[in-house]
């Protein structure tokens, strides 16, 4: 049952409800009845074209819930009725029903890891799916780099996961020369809520089954991935959420987390999640918030990728970076970026020698200059037409390519 307080709108068949990009996205729909068409003018290759939602189900969420520009369209395809939320609605929403945060929790849970798996394989075209088998070849990376006790947790955590696999005698080797000897890590099961952790310590590593997401309460954790070499993916702060991925979908973790210095963090696993979330709606809005900021940064990075131009990446990188800081767009408005080429270029992945070529081609855009080494745009809103301007080309682009085909 959904409480009175909550906006019911009724749509008839044919009828907009969402526009993809309107920047105003305070409220998002739970559908009472009817069925509504979900799709995207130029869909990522994680998602299919469009989707078909019916009662029950919900979308908006991730453009209200992170306060970004909507990243979808949605038809009404019959009369539907609809329940409206609206973002500071949401922890009376799972107060009233905490199973439409659980279901909007996993469902978050799998586009995410959905959106990284397609990100992590058009970034780094050699990249394996997660499997405990996999933590040996972490250890051997660790080793060989004499970083030693990460070495040993990742030949424990084998071990423990793989007893049967033929590299199991010489990971328990690996750990006798590291005088590290083989121990089950129980500290995953522990009752206690509250863990603390030295500096530079691995708190799960990637490829190992996780049953636990994390909240930092002090310090700060490195983000990590070996893809032949250590990339660091981010480092979170005090109130961030991490491993939510693993407890929530069952699948062994992504990425390695470690502390970046001596780190206090609130542990939650899988058997008294479902509690917190009840008894503290605003746990749940939080991950929510987390998720949907995620989701929606790996939705722009995945469409950032399919722009075939490396003009237009550079375009749609620095538009992304002024959706992420929610900066007002309009015309004539100025944005100072805090950062220079070089690292422009390196979030749109640009090799130097390219890199050099298109920042001068940027640079003869009247919109932009350099300020003390800092990329300054003098009109947002000119910005934003040129993004669209190359969206729009790369749509007509793929109608070419698929008439050609058809012929």
């Amino acid at each position: 049952m959904v409480s009175a307080q909550f906006k019911v709108e009724n749509y008839v068949a044919n009828s907009f409800i969402v526009v993809e990009g309107k920047r105003e996205a305070h409220n998002f729909y739970i559908i009472r009845s009817g069925k509504v068409k979900i799709s995207k003018e130029n869909p990522v290759s994680a998602e299919e074209p469009f989707s078909i939602v019916g009662p029950g189900d919900f979308f908006g969420v991730i453009s209200c819930m992170s306060n970004h520009p909507r990243t979808e369209t949605a038809i009404a395809l019959t009369d539907v009725s609809l329940i409206s939320v609206e973002r500071e609605q949401f922890g009376i929403l799972i107060q009233k029903n905490p199973a439409v945060a659980m279901k909007i929790i996993r469902f978050f849970s799998r586009k995410l890891r959905d959106f990284d798996t397609a990100i992590t394989r058009l970034t780094f075209k050699n990249s394996v799916e997660e499997d405990p088998s996999h933590l040996f070849n972490i250890g051997e990376y660790y080793f060989k780099h004499k970083i030693f006790n990460h070495a040993a947790y990742a030949y424990q955590r084998f071990v423990q996961y793989c007893p049967n696999h033929p590299n199991r005698d010489a990971a328990l080797q690996r750990l006798k020369t590291l005088k590290a000897p083989y121990k089950i890590d129980d500290s995953k099961n522990a009752e206690t809520l509250q863990r603390s952790f030295k500096d530079n310590t691995m708190i799960f590593c990637e490829n190992e089954p996780g049953n636990e997401l994390y909240i930092i309460q002090s310090g700060k954790v490195k983000i990590t991935k070996i893809v032949d070499e250590e990339v660091m993916l981010a480092v979170l702060k005090p109130g961030d959420i991490f491993g939510e991925m693993a407890l929530l979908d069952n699948k062994p973790r992504s990425a390695s987390a470690i502390t970046f210095g001596d780190t206090t963090l609130l542990a939650i696993n899988k058997s008294n999640f479902e509690g917190m979330v009840q008894a503290q709606p605003q746990l749940a809005t939080k991950l929510i918030q987390l998720l949907s900021e995620r989701i929606w940064i790996a939705y722009r990075q995945l469409a950032n990728l399919m722009i075939a131009d490396p003009l237009g990446r550079i375009y749609d990188t620095l538009l992304t970076q002024v959706d992420i800081h929610r900066v007002k767009i309009g015309p004539k408005v100025p944005h100072n970026f805090e950062f220079g080429m070089k690292e422009l270029m390196k979030m749109v992945g640009l090799p130097p020698e390219k890199g050099e070529v298109y920042a001068v081609q940027l640079l003869e855009d009247k919109h932009f200059k350099l300020d003390g080494g800092k990329i300054i745009c003098t009109d947002l809103e000119e910005l934003e037409k040129t993004v669209n301007f190359y969206k729009k080309k790369m749509i007509l682009d793929r109608k070419r390519e698929a008439s050609k085909k058809a012929i």
